[in-house]
C-alpha cells in the first residue's frame, strides 16, 4: 500500500479484449461452443455411468466424479468470461472475486487428490487383482471420492481466507494478463494438459488396441492337439 489516503477495492474491472471489439464476438462463439461441449460430453458419460449397471465399478465410479469435477471446473469461470464479451463494462466484485477463487483453487485440488485415488485403484487392479474386490469395496471407493472434495474444499477455504486478509487499494483495473505472462499461464496449463493426455491417453491405448493373443491359450491346444486319440492312432 503506496498511501493511506488509497480507498479499498469493493470491485474489479476487467479489460479483457475491450481494444478488440470485433474479436469478442469471434471469442464468445468459440468459448461457448467448447463449454457446450464440455457439458455434453461429461453429462453423457454420468447418465451412462449411473443408468448401466455394468458400469458401476470404482474405476467407473471416480471418472463420474472426474468428469462432474470437470463440469464444475469449468462453470466456475466460463460463464463470467461470456458474459464479459456481451458487456460493456467487464466488473467483477471483491466477493465476487473472492468466491470465484475459491471455486477454481477447489477444483483444482480435488482434481489432483481424485487422480491419486484413481491411481492406487488402477494400481490395486493391476498388483493386486485377487483382492481387488475387497480392497476396492463400495465401502472404501465411495470415502475415498468424498475424501477428495473434503481435502479440495479444505485446501481452497484456507487460501482463501488468508487472502481475503489482505488490504487491496489503489488501481483496480486488471488488464488480460494472457498477453503479458503467457508463459506463466503456458507453465501452469501445460502441467494440467499432460495429466490430462497421459491419463486419457492411456486409456485409450489400453480398451482401444486389438485383444492380443495369449500363448498360453496357444500352448494348451498345440498339446490338446497332440495328444488327441486321432493324433495317437496316426
Amino acid at each position: 500500500m503506496e498511501g493511506s489516503n488509497q480507498s479499498a477495492v469493493t470491485e474489479f474491472v476487467l479489460l479483457g479484449l475491450s481494444a478488440h471489439p470485433k474479436l469478442e464476438k469471434t471469442f464468445f462463439v468459440l468459448i461457448l461452443s467448447m463449454y457446450l461441449v464440455i457439458l455434453l460430453g461429461n453429462g453423457v458419460l454420468i447418465l451412462v455411468t449411473i443408468h448401466d449397471s455394468r458400469l458401476h465399478t470404482p474405476m467407473y465410479f471416480f471418472l463420474g466424479n472426474l468428469s462432474f469435477l470437470d463440469i464444475c471446473y469449468t462453470t466456475s469461470s466460463v460463464p463470467l468470461v461470456l458474459d464479459g464479451f456481451l458487456t460493456p463494462r467487464k466488473t467483477i466484485s471483491f466477493s465476487g472475486c473472492a468466491m470465484q477463487m475459491f471455486l477454481s483453487f477447489a477444483m483444482g485440488a480435488t482434481e489432483c487428490v481424485l487422480l491419486g485415488m484413481m491411481a492406487f485403484d488402477r494400481y490395486v487392479a493391476i498388483c493386486n487383482p485377487l483382492r481387488y474386490p475387497v480392497v476396492m469395496s463400495k465401502a472404501a471407493y465411495v470415502p475415498m471420492a468424498a475424501s477428495s472434495w473434503v481435502a479440495g474444499g479444505i485446501n481452497s477455504l484456507v487460501q482463501i481466507s488468508l487472502a481475503v486478509q489482505l488490504p487491496f487499494c489503489g488501481d483496480n483495473v486488471i488488464n488480460h494478463f494472457i498477453s503479458e505472462g503467457r508463459r506463466k499461464a503456458f507453465s501452469t496449463c501445460s502441467a494440467h494438459l499432460t495429466v490430462v493426455v497421459i491419463f486419457y491417453g492411456t486409456i485409450l491405448f489400453m480398451y482401444a488396441k486389438p485383444k492380443s493373443k495369449d500363448p498360453w491359450e496357444q500352448t494348451s491346444r498345440m498339446f490338446q492337439t497332440s495328444s488327441s486319440p486321432s493324433s495317437m492312432d496316426s
